[in-house]
């Protein structure tokens, strides 16, 4: 009988540490298939049954998040040897231009500093600063240590994957300040009050707190968008695609792509611009 149970659940997770998968990676799945046995409420699992729950995910979410679930849920099918349960993910035609509604503006991003300062949450102020400068994931943080700031470069190693990151000058300049202040001599710059590396719950809760006072949507203000902005930002300079995967650690350049979509307004103008219609 084919039944998700929490023993079966704690062999999957060591499949995936087992596998190297990111800290990432491996809560989402847990998470994921957590629900889903929830929703089961004891029934077995066969491909109706499957077919059941993404038609109630489909009801529920958007097709990008209706897929994440499925591949969590398809992974853990393989491992069990459940080949049959394994379902189709949602096509999504491909998009050529961002909503600007979620979309972080550069103007937006400084008025988050500016609220994050008014706040004396230096530590956010820095850290935000941090991402929007390098690019690198909020899971990445902790490597940027006070080591990597003497070296003005800091090595990521990220889904088996290995990168070497520059540092701006200024932004080592500000960190080693704020280590000093601080008393963080070695190891990582942003660090709880316990000592260990802040994680993405931390920075999450602390950015939406800035939004009232600066006067930006709580839909724009997470962690990952200020990596969206420092890629848009980049490329709108460099036009160099194959570099920005590179320096945000991407395996495919399609990847990127998403990162550097331009808003339908930007989009509308450009092709107003071609001076085709004739008043």
């Amino acid at each position: 009988m084919r039944v998700i149970s929490n023993e079966f659940i704690d062999k999957f997770k060591a499949y995936l540490i087992e596998a190297e998968k990111s800290t990432s990676t491996l809560e989402k799945y847990i998470r994921d298939l957590i629900v889903f046995m929830k929703w089961l409420a004891g029934q077995e699992v066969n491909k109706t049954v499957v077919l059941e729950y993404k038609q109630n995910l489909i009801a529920s979410y958007a097709p990008a998040s209706v897929n994440s679930v499925l591949s969590s849920l398809n992974s853990f099918f393989a491992f069990a040897g459940w080949q049959d349960c394994r379902v189709k993910t949602i096509k999504i035609q491909k998009q050529i231009f961002v909503d600007k509604q979620k979309e972080l503006t550069k103007e937006e991003y400084m008025r988050l500093l500016s609220a994050a300062k008014q706040k004396k949450n230096e530590r956010l102020y820095m850290l935000m600063q941090t991402i929007c400068a390098t690019g690198i994931r909020i899971s990445e943080l902790k490597f940027i240590t006070v080591e990597a700031l003497r070296a003005e470069k800091v090595t990521i190693h990220c889904k088996c994957k290995m990168r070497v990151i520059i540092l701006p000058k200024q932004l080592c300049g500000m960190l080693k300040k704020y280590a000093k202040v601080h008393s963080i001599q070695n190891g990582s710059i942003f660090i709880s009050k316990n000592g260990k590396p802040l994680d993405r719950s931390n920075v999450w809760s602390d950015m939406k707190k800035l939004c009232g006072s600066a006067g930006v949507s709580k839909d724009k203000v997470f962690p990952h968008n200020l990596r969206h902005l420092f890629a848009r930002t980049y490329y709108s300079l460099e036009k160099d695609i194959v570099r920005l995967a590179d320096i945000l650690g991407h395996s495919s350049v399609n990847t990127t792509r998403i990162y550097t979509m331009e808003t339908g307004e930007i989009h509308r103008k450009q092709i107003q611009k071609l001076g085709l219609l004739m008043c």
